[in-house]
């Protein structure tokens, strides 16, 4: 009886698990979809550079995350907004280096094969979108999920939280 409670438990908290990952994913995908809207057409519209346009449209693209995550996904009304704020620039400027760095080192390195340039562009016009791609999805899932679920929608003492995580990283 006893054993038939605790796996009830168990699915329930891996399926509350599985819909906070998706509505999470939802929600990104909106913000990406803003994200690369913004930096297309600053690129193909107005000329700027793609690195810049890449910058802008992640800034637009995080505020919309912010939002959307804040109110719908991790419902964090517990949370002061200037925590939730604060903690959120703190993840998302980490996240626009590594989208902005990342898509540069990857354009970069992808422009410099000649046998890429010549496959890639019968098919893509701009290897920058494939590499601005790449670079988000893996960002999406290895920085930006983790961290907004354990540090900036939870209602935490950054200090103790900050030293309960380096003090777990020296054990």
């Amino acid at each position: 009886m006893v054993d038939g409670v605790e796996e009830r438990s168990r699915f329930a908290g891996w399926r509350r698990e599985v819909w906070l990952f998706m509505k999470a994913q939802l929600s990104a995908q909106i913000a990406t979809v803003v994200d690369f809207l913004i930096t297309i057409l600053l690129v193909k519209l107005f000329g700027i550079y793609y690195l810049y346009a890449t910058f802008i449209g992640s800034v637009v693209g995080g505020i919309v995350n912010c939002v959307i995550n804040y109110e719908w996904v991790f419902k964090a009304e517990d949370c002061k907004k200037i925590h939730v704020g604060l903690k959120y620039f703190i993840v998302w400027g980490g996240s626009i280096l590594i989208n902005t760095w990342g898509t540069f080192a990857l354009t970069e390195w992808l422009a410099g094969m000649k046998w890429v340039n010549g496959l890639l562009g019968y098919y893509v016009y701009d290897v920058f979108i494939l590499s601005k791609i790449t670079v988000a999805l893996l960002v999406a899932f290895f920085w930006n999920y983790y961290l907004q679920r354990v540090f900036v929608y939870r209602n935490h003492n950054l200090k103790r939280f900050l030293k309960q995580r380096l003090e777990k990283k020296i054990e």
